[in-house]
Formats: structure tokens, C-alpha cells, sequence
């Protein structure tokens, strides 16, 4: 369980601008984020209220709310009842260097939705892939373990990894959706991947071994085992960017 340390006083939060932008639900988790990675809250500090809130950024309580259920659907707060949201866990503290805070809920919600997409895309790749498909499918698999073994990023390996996977899913959709995503989808590895360069040989090797769960799914044609193997992975990384164990 976690302690309960002092609440953190309205006073003690940086004064900012009242928040005017379109996505205020965003804006909001930005900021209280930052905070969190920042160090300005530790975990198991107790969050202000929602009227406190909506006092800070001058926005509504649905604003408030919406901020609030997605740093909980993150694991990064817990609400307990009759209490009020507690600080979880904090994110990464890198995060503040490879990745804006600005972008921060924009780049987790679209590990959410690449979760679902891609899992079921990686569910019929197992079984409507061509032979064609699996060499570029393990092409690409073997191009991220060589880039790992030169001690590159391989961020645009990793890409045409997923990339040659919604191709041979047999719909045009699900690689449609992901180039229309590309810059969503490079933003999250980007951040994943350098968010791991201090200890890039672990990384590398956890990298290679769901890359390679993946793989032996689709070439055993076992499509329960490959959608879960995918949503794995992904999950994996959102988990590693918001400092979950």
C-alpha cells in the first residue's frame, strides 16, 4: 500500500497561464505529469481536489475528471474513495528530455489504440500471411537485431517491422491506419527507445525477445498467440515510458 504523505498545497504548484488550448483534458495531464516527473510530486503524494483543480487551470470538472482517468488508466494515480488520488508511480525522469511533456498524452493514448489495432491485425497476419510476406516479415526482424548488434537505435527498422506486419494482416486498413499514424507511431518508439539508452544491451535483448514471440506466432499460423504476443510488446513499452516495472 501506498503511504500517505502531506497533501500537496495549492500555494506550493507553480503559477501558470489558465489553459486556453483546444484538448484542455490533455493540457491538464501534461502539466500534472511534469509535476510528477519533476519530482515537484512523489509518489504516494496526495493530488488537490477536483474543485482545486478546476480553480488552478480555470477549467470545468469534466476537463478535471477526464485528466484525472487517464493518469489512473495510465497507473500513474490511484483514487481511492472518500480520499481523493494519490501518485502511483513516476514516470520516467528522461521523459522530460526525450519526449515534450506536451505530447506526453497524446503519445499514450496512441499506444492505446496501436494496442488494439495491431494486435488484431498481428491475429491475422498469423493466418492469411504469403510466403512473400513471412521473409519480409523476418527480414525485418532480422534488420532490428542487426541494428541492436551495431549499437544503433534501429528506430526505422523497428517501424518496417510493425509496418510489414499490418501489410500481410491481408486488409490495406490496418497498414492505412498506421501510415496515417507515422508520426504518432515514431514519436512513441523514439521516446521508447531513447528513453532506454542507459541500459541500451537490456533493452536490446528484451526488444529481440518479443520481437521474436511475435514472429514464431505468425510463422506457427496461431493467431491467439500472436495477438497476444503484439498487444504484449506494446504494452510493454508504454509500461517501460511511465516507469512501471
Amino acid at each position: 500500500m501506498i503511504k500517505t504523505k502531506q497533501t500537496l498545497c495549492q500555494e506550493t504548484w507553480p503559477q501558470r497561464s489558465p489553459l486556453r488550448a483546444p484538448k484542455l483534458g490533455d493540457r491538464v495531464y501534461e502539466q500534472i505529469v511534469e509535476r510528477i516527473v519533476d519530482g515537484t510530486l512523489a509518489e504516494g503524494d496526495r493530488l488537490l481536489s477536483e474543485h482545486a483543480f478546476c480553480r488552478m487551470f480555470e477549467v470545468s470538472r469534466p476537463v478535471v475528471r477526464e485528466a484525472l482517468a487517464r493518469l489512473r488508466a495510465d497507473g500513474i494515480i490511484d483514487s481511492r474513495q472518500g480520499s481523493g488520488s494519490y501518485v502511483r508511480r513516476r514516470p520516467v525522469r528522461d521523459l522530460l528530455c526525450y519526449g515534450e511533456t506536451t505530447n506526453a498524452a497524446q503519445l499514450l493514448r496512441c499506444f492505446e489504440f496501436r494496442i488494439a489495432l495491431e494486435g488484431e491485425a498481428t491475429a491475422l497476419a498469423a493466418t492469411r500471411h504469403t510466403a512473400h510476406d513471412l521473409r519480409v516479415i523476418r527480414a525485418a526482424s532480422e534488420a532490428c537485431n542487426n541494428a541492436a548488434e551495431d549499437g544503433r537505435l534501429g528506430k526505422q527498422e523497428d517501424l518496417e517491422f510493425h509496418m510489414a506486419i499490418a501489410r500481410a494482416s491481408g486488409n490495406a486498413l490496418f497498414a492505412e491506419t498506421m501510415e496515417l499514424l507515422h508520426d504518432d507511431i515514431q514519436n512513441g518508439m523514439d521516446t521508447a527507445r531513447n528513453l532506454g539508452r542507459s541500459e541500451q544491451k537490456k533493452r536490446f535483448r528484451i526488444l529481440r525477445e518479443e520481437h521474436g514471440a511475435v514472429l514464431e506466432a505468425i510463422e506457427d499460423n496461431d493467431a491467439d498467440r500472436a495477438c497476444v504476443a503484439m498487444r504484449s510488446h506494446l504494452h510493454n513499452a508504454q509500461r517501460r515510458i511511465v516507469g512501471s516495472s
